[in-house]
């Protein structure tokens, strides 16, 4: 590998990230690529975009090694590169996940489950995924067609594996894929697992494999078959908290596996009046038929073809999930018969507010019961909960692994429900992870049951408010992408920390919840005045509270795409005024809040550039 090509190249490598045309971090891992005989496949192909000057793409494959985040392994798709989800970056993940279940010395079934979503090479990855797998040991169970992640987690305990491996990237636009890791509890793996399943993909030298159908015949690779569908399906319908089915509603799983999950389980139900979408229900993971190609059903935009189909058959109901059916999204007709688009926050406090008033009729609850959300989700869940003596775990950090540990930790058998507002959503015990499946049978439950009492899911929502008080929350975010966004990333969190914004839409910030450095610091001198106990992580909480209105905006850089997230939460009571006027009212201070934030990222990012 020290031919003088090669060695020439290293030379323009150098030279070019002293001429500030490559990254440092980009330098090292091309050297690294060039040099290591694990690589030498792709020697000839990074060889040629070094003379070729392709500074700008070779930027865009090196300039960091792929991390794990929240949500696993994710970014964009390419034939090579560290920075990029390919085969020899997957193939890493199944060697880094294997190899730590070996030194991590736990007695299990040495079995592992795989799947995919639809994503484009998701299949292709998957199987690359179990023969690494079983080339070192393990008995992998392999789905032959691509089902969701909420089936993987519950594969995991069903079957009595020991890991199982997601290929997905949700809901991130088509160029990207991932890798999402699972552990014995059907969760995502967590603290000291991911450092020690990093630390290995990062050691990964030369990686065994197998034949994928040599492992099937010699029976080291198992295929699966409807049965294992059959079982999720009648874990999820095992939930079922009411017989009301009469129903018109709309169905579309964009394109991603859905219909395997959520259609399935509706119709197995007896809702015989939902319908999917045609136009967007064949799995393709180019999304060709959704806007803008991008398919989280938390944007607006991918309901516009629903809803015309919706307005055509009268349904009062539309129902989205994204491509690996974690994630549902909801749209529901107003009086006026247009469709409001519902927010993670507000359909987590719709779904729990169902199951704590149909499991408070039947008398199956008790004060040792538990709900639990991330920080970063409505205080209304916990309102509600409090109401129904009901305790809510509401300090996790951002991420449904944290739900699920959570779960466990508390008892999975008083565990009611799991929300973030992210369209995050899990009841039951049959799963560790976010559930699509569960999530549109209580919707569909619930939506039936009002329909029943001539009231829709948005007339709830105002009778919550009433109770509890008026709730506004929204997220924005800042987009910083390649190798400059990372700093920018943390030149930004480093302001928000050192010098904060003091006052937003007119409003003194009172104090900040800071959860990396474990303090709570007064505002506006930004001085330490108590402790704050875990959990530990990137994230920030600002917060102002009057009388009647409680003001918070919370800042984190996402695990999982290269931005950083700002949650706005403003909150007012209702008591006896009219719910329009505090709403109003509401919304203006929360566009006041929003606007003034965005103007201070706005000099922040002028100042640092």
């Amino acid at each position: 590998m020290n031919s003088p090509s090669v060695s020439k190249c290293k030379t323009i490598v150098k030279n070019a990230a002293a001429a500030k045309l490559l990254t440092d971090g980009a330098a090292k891992n091309i050297k690294r690529w060039l040099s290591e005989p694990q690589y030498s496949e792709y020697v000839e192909p990074i060889r040629e975009l070094i003379e070729a000057e392709q500074f700008g793409k070779l930027d865009a494959l090196f300039w960091e090694v792929i991390a794990f985040g929240t949500g696993g392994r994710r970014g964009p798709m390419a034939d090579f590169g560290s920075a990029t989800i390919n085969p020899r970056t997957i193939a890493e993940s199944a060697h880094g996940l294997a190899t730590y279940l070996k030194l991590a010395g736990i007695n299990g079934s040495n079995q592992a489950v795989v799947t995919c979503d639809s994503r484009n090479r998701s299949m292709e990855f998957a199987r690359l995924t179990a023969c690494v797998l079983a080339a070192h040991g393990l008995k992998v169970y392999f789905f032959p067609e691509p089902r969701s992640t909420p089936e993987l987690s519950f594969s995991v305990r069903h079957l009595n594996c020991d890991i199982g491996v997601m290929i997905s990237a949700s809901h991130n636009p088509p160029e990207d894929n991932g890798f999402k890791a699972y552990w014995n509890t059907g969760g995502q793996v967590l603290p000291p697992h991911d450092k020690g399943i990093v630390d290995c993909v990062y050691d990964a030298g030369e990686i065994p494999t197998i034949d994928f159908e040599v492992g099937v015949q010699s029976g080291s690779i198992e295929i699966l078959d409807q049965q294992i569908d059959d079982a999720y399906h009648a874990a999820v319908l095992e939930m079922s908290l009411s017989s009301e089915r009469e129903l018109t509603a709309i169905y579309t799983p964009l394109h991603g596996v859905g219909e395997t999950a959520c259609f399935q389980i509706l119709k197995k139900a007896g809702f015989d009046g939902v319908q999917i979408l045609e136009a967007q229900r064949a799995p393709n993971g180019d999304f060709p038929n959704v806007d803008q190609h991008m398919p989280n059903p938390e944007r607006t935009e991918v309901f516009k073809e629903s809803i015309e189909k919706a307005k055509q058959v009268d349904a009062s109901l539309i129902l989205a999930s994204d491509p690996d059916a974690d994630r549902l999204g909801v749209c529901v007709r107003n009086q006026s018969g247009q469709f409001v688009h519902l927010t993670g926050n507000q359909i987590g406090s719709l779904i729990v507010d169902y199951i704590l008033r149909k499991r408070s009729e039947t008398g199956t609850l008790s004060p040792e019961h538990f709900v639990v959300e991330t920080l970063v989700t409505t205080p209304l869940i916990g309102a509600i909960s409090q109401a129904h003596n009901v305790k809510c775990v509401d300090d996790l950090l951002v991420g449904f692994k944290y739900i699920g540990e959570a779960m466990d930790a508390g008892g999975p058998e008083k565990f009611v429900f799991g929300a973030e507002e992210s369209l995050g959503f899990l009841a039951g015990t049959y799963a560790r992870d976010k559930d699509a499946g569960i999530a549109s049978l209580y919707i569909c439950e619930a939506a039936a049951e009002l329909q029943t009492q001539g009231k829709s899911l948005l007339d709830r929502l105002d009778e919550l408010y009433k109770e509890h008080g008026y709730f506004l929350e929204g997220q924005k975010s800042q987009v910083c992408t390649g190798s400059s966004g990372k700093a920018q990333i943390n030149a930004l969190m480093h302001a928000f920390r050192v010098s904060p914004p003091t006052v937003l839409g007119g409003i003194p910030l009172n104090s900040v919840r800071d959860f990396e450095r474990h303090q709570i610091r007064g505002l506006p001198d930004n001085l330490e005045i108590s402790d704050l106990p875990a959990p530990s992580g990137n994230l920030l909480f600002f917060e102002a509270a009057t009388e009647t209105k409680s003001v918070r905006i919370a800042v984190r850089p996402s695990g999982t795409e290269p931005k950083i997230k700002f949650y706005l939460f403003v909150s007012s009571k209702v008591g006896e005024r009219f719910l329009d006027n505090v709403k109003e009212e509401t919304k203006s201070v929360y566009q006041a809040v929003q606007a003034d934030l965005m103007k201070w990222i706005e000099v922040q990012l002028a100042t640092k550039s």
